[in-house]
């Protein structure tokens, strides 16, 4: 009977000691997750090889709903006791558009100022570098989005953080009333001051996740790269960040251009009248959803109405003319596109170009310039002028605007730029369709956004048939990226040299490739020239 009393003793006994230990580790985790910022404490999560941290959903302004809707970002109200950040914050305002957006948030909403951090320790005295992600979209974008999940990169020895800010209508609405209730007569280009807000909370908390807040590295694609564009054009974001990476896009050239502040007043007196309001009051307490759905299916109104502007404040003249004096912030540059950027519309087009109908079309649209330009994108064949029409439909959508950005940065700024072009074909998912037509399986070459897989290592995200070579060229874009975060400098051991775009070089573009990774004299200068004196020549004559 002892023995069988004995026996039960040292079960409970080691029954208790596992269960001691199970609740050590548990409170171990949770403190190890659990961060003060300077409005309360967070406890976030982490992954299952404990070795990352991520904390989501922190919101680094107030909501910006009623009273405070075209606003500039406003305190966050301090939180008692700890705030759970394990679940993303809702994106902005935002209709369905792109079928390549996977979102893991709660679904649109006003209330979407929303950051998330990534890191790999925060208790590290070293601090880390800083990687600080603005997605793209225009219309539509989330940080939430599969694709763009800051895991991976943080494994290579970064903290990363992500933001949501606010797009169309809510984010670029322009209004004479809004203007003068600014204490800097400005309005519009509320988005831009909602990234100048996360990058000031980055400032203040980063540290507190292990981040060095005086290495900050921004970095985006298209809509998010016209921001980084704008962000080191713009003289209020001085000692936010050090660096830049701009994918696919700058506010240069036609690719969207600038409007005057009073040119987006108008228009916004023109669209409250369209919703029957009388006053920013009454717009105010209108549904969000009924001012979105009053911007639907109107491409052209949107083009003009909720753009960012030039507002005296946040941009105090274009972009172009502020990199032209050299007044932008003077940080390394890293910058590039992608082959193909949208040489699928053409190619699922309507119509396949043909060399007649390419240069109808060129000669309607460029006049005497015609000759000139189809030695550029020559067209004598009907496959040379397919190829041409696609590639002169990239270059005026992004290739030229950001080639313009590379150029004006390099030539002004006293830092180091360096240049890529994504050159990969990048597989598709089942069901994807372009202009109504079904293209899984199809080559449509180094597409705009395809590169943003590679960058963040989560190819994972998506599937499609990724081969060794796929793996292979995302862990040295990744290392690119984050060896640029770290000194300002993409070269590392082991890596194909990538030098500088300078004039010495032969103005070097790295081209990345699954095929083979290398740097290259730059190409088709001549056309970017060209193209730069003939919107130059148009403007004139306006």
């Amino acid at each position: 009977m002892n023995g069988k009393i004995s026996h039960a003793l040292q079960c409970l006994t080691m029954l208790s000691a596992t269960i001691c230990a199970a609740l050590i580790c548990t409170a171990t985790d949770s403190a190890r997750s659990t961060v003060k910022v300077d409005v309360g404490i967070l406890e976030g999560g982490q992954t299952a090889d404990g070795k990352v941290l991520f904390f989501k959903g922190i919101p680094y302004a107030a909501p910006p709903v009623g009273r405070l809707r075209w606003k500039a970002p406003q305190p966050v109200q301090p939180w008692q006791g700890t705030r759970k950040a394990t679940e993303f914050g809702p994106r902005a305002m935002q209709k369905h558009i792109y079928d390549d957006m996977i979102f893991r948030d709660s679904g649109p909403s006003e209330d979407c100022l929303y950051l998330n951090v990534w890191t790999p320790e925060i208790t590290s005295k070293e601090r880390l570098p800083v990687m600080a992600w603005i997605h793209g979209g225009g219309e539509a974008g989330s940080s939430s989005e599969t694709r763009q999940d800051g895991e991976n990169l943080a494994r290579k020895g970064i903290v990363v953080v992500s933001f949501n800010y606010r797009m169309s209508v809510f984010g670029f609405l322009s209004h004479p009333d809004l203007t003068k209730e600014s204490e800097h007569h400005s309005s519009g280009n509320y988005a831009f001051l909602d990234q100048i807000a996360a990058l000031q909370w980055v400032q203040r908390n980063i540290a507190a996740f292990g981040g060095d807040p005086a290495n900050v590295t921004i970095f985006g694609e298209s809509m998010g790269s016209l921001s980084v564009c704008a962000l080191v054009a713009s003289p209020m974001t001085k000692g936010l960040f050090s660096k830049a990476i701009g994918e696919s896009g700058a506010f240069f050239g036609e690719t969207l251009p600038l409007s005057s502040l009073s040119t987006n007043e108008k228009a916004g007196v023109q669209f409250a009248a369209s919703l029957g309001a009388h006053s920013i009051a009454e717009m105010r307490a209108m549904p969000a959803e009924r001012l979105l759905n009053a911007t639907a299916g109107d491409t052209e109104r949107m083009d003009i109405r909720f753009n960012p502007n030039i507002d005296g404040y946040f941009l105090p003249e274009d972009v172009s003319a502020i990199y032209a004096k050299g007044a932008e912030g003077h940080v390394p540059l890293l910058a590039g596109w992608n082959a193909d950027e949208i040489n699928a519309y053409v190619t699922f087009g309507p119509a396949k170009p043909t060399a007649a109908s390419f240069a109808r079309q060129i000669g309607k649209e460029y006049g005497a310039a015609a000759g000139e330009i189809l030695k550029l994108y020559p067209g004598t064949t009907d496959s040379e002028a397919f190829r041409s029409a696609g590639e002169l439909a990239s270059d005026k959508w992004i290739s030229f605007s950001t080639w313009q950005w590379i150029v004006a940065h390099a030539a002004t700024a006293n830092a180091p730029v360096y240049r890529y072009r994504f050159d990969t074909p990048v597989p598709v998912p089942e069901g994807t369709r372009i202009n109504g037509m079904p293209v899984t399986g199809k080559d449509v070459g180094a597409r705009h956004a395809g590169e943003i897989e590679y960058v963040f290592g989560s190819l994972k995200s998506v599937k499609v048939p990724w081969q060794p070579a796929d793996w292979k060229l995302s862990d040295l874009m990744m290392s690119y990226w984050t060896n640029f975060a770290r000194s300002g400098n993409p070269n590392g051991v082991g890596l194909p040299q990538w030098p500088k775009f300078e004039k010495s070089t032969g103005n070097q573009v790295m081209i990345l490739d699954g095929s083979g990774s290398k740097a290259v004299p730059e190409m088709h200068r001549d056309r970017y020239e060209f193209l730069a004196r003939w919107y130059a020549e148009q403007q004139r004559s306006k």
